[in-house]
């Protein structure tokens, strides 16, 4: 067993997301699904929907469940499966973090909560040297 992962975004971002990593890496190593939240949407339906994808993913080990915009119709629908025990919701998805959950399928559900919050923090990087040099010197000024 171990711990099922339900992406809950607008669109279809959960699902190029998934299918992006999934692409990369050659394997979907957790029990996946996604719920696309349609912007022209039916909130008690979709609801439902979120409630049955948890159960048919939790298998014993909890549902980490993560959604794009906190405070968005997906996000308060992924917040509403939150018990603070067997399913923990993230907001903010991104790439890295997704990436970082699927590298980790054997940690428990606490552990892997996580692995995808720092993946969603350290994945975010300034690219280019001096872009990167101007904010060092930028934060050096801001504490003298």
């Amino acid at each position: 067993m171990s711990v099922g992962l339900l992406i809950i975004t607008h669109d279809d971002i959960g699902k190029m997301l998934l299918a992006t990593a999934v692409r990369m890496m050659n394997v979907c190593p957790l029990e996946a699904e996604v719920l696309s939240v349609p912007f022209s949407q039916d909130v008690e339906n979709l609801s439902k929907q979120a409630k049955k994808l948890c159960t048919k993913l939790e298998s014993g080990d909890g549902v980490l469940v993560l959604t794009d915009v906190y405070g968005s119709t997906p996000s308060n629908i992924a917040s509403s499966l939150s018990d603070g025990e067997t399913v923990r919701v993230i907001a903010g998805i991104n790439l890295p973090m997704l990436i970082r959950v699927l590298n980790y399928p054997r940690l428990n559900l606490s552990e892997l909560m996580i692995k995808a919050l720092s993946g969603g923090r350290d994945g975010v990087l300034v690219c280019s040297p001096e872009d990167k040099l101007h904010l060092d010197e930028k934060k050096a000024s801001q504490n003298n």
